[in-house]
């Protein structure tokens, strides 16, 4: 397990939180369809919090996109670097998982990211501001629509419907609605960084044979709460 320390100069106000993500929004990379699915790594990264102990763990759980099996895993472990402030929770997470996929002993390949990429008030999500600062492509796979709105797609595996910043039509599509198993709840799909919106989906779909979550989240999430429970006894 990888210990981490605070960076020097991290936000410690919103004020400067929201200085920064305005000043990396302009660097996210729309234009680029990212890896195909099933080649190459897909690595999935998760947080998880003792806020009363102030530590915070991260997990990174590289798989094989071909087979999903898992190909490295790391932690690392450190203190919570910023209060818990809704849209600023990369501040919270960032040092955690930067520290998680430098200690990787493979390349990540794609990362996917249990939050937000551009479905986000502010547009720039955990998924899109890890992107920029690691140049890897990334994209968001949340578990609800934050505070978006969509329309329920199709009960079938692989339906999908926009997930827009607004309730009237013709509002941006900020990500989709995306249905990974036969009648289970949709999950939320949007792109972090040097990804399309299509490959983003298809990925998710690639990552969830047997459940409604990625098998890269699934993973991530289950090696988090046990390094979590390890770090604080």
């Amino acid at each position: 397990m990888t210990t981490v320390r605070i960076p020097a100069g991290w936000p410690a106000t919103e004020e400067q939180a929201r200085a920064v993500q305005d000043e990396l929004r302009g660097w996210v990379v729309l234009g680029e369809p990212g890896p195909p699915p099933g080649t190459g790594h897909v690595t999935g990264v998760d947080v998880a919090y003792d806020d009363e102990r102030d530590v915070v763990v991260a997990a990174a759980v590289a798989l094989d996109a071909a087979t999903l099996d898992v190909v490295a895993e790391v932690t690392a472990v450190g203190q919570v670097s910023f209060p818990y402030v809704p849209g600023l929770l990369a501040f919270r997470e960032l040092p955690a998982v930067l520290a998680a996929l430098d200690a990787l002993p493979c390349a990540p390949g794609l990362v996917v990211c249990d939050g937000y990429g551009l479905a986000h008030p502010r547009r720039f999500g955990l998924a899109s501001h890890l992107g920029v600062l690691t140049g890897l492509p990334t994209i968001g796979v949340a578990k609800n629509p934050f505070t978006f709105s969509y329309e329920e797609p199709g009960a079938r595996c692989g339906s999908a419907s926009p997930l827009v910043a607004g309730e009237d039509a013709g509002q941006d599509e900020v990500g989709r609605a995306l249905r990974t198993q036969d009648g289970v709840k949709p999950v939320f799909v949007s792109v972090g960084h040097r990804v399309s919106l299509d490959n983003a989906c298809a990925h998710t779909l690639a990552l969830t044979p047997k459940y409604r979550l990625p098998e890269s989240t699934r993973r991530a999430d289950s090696l988090c709460g046990r390094a979590l429970r390890k770090a604080t006894p």
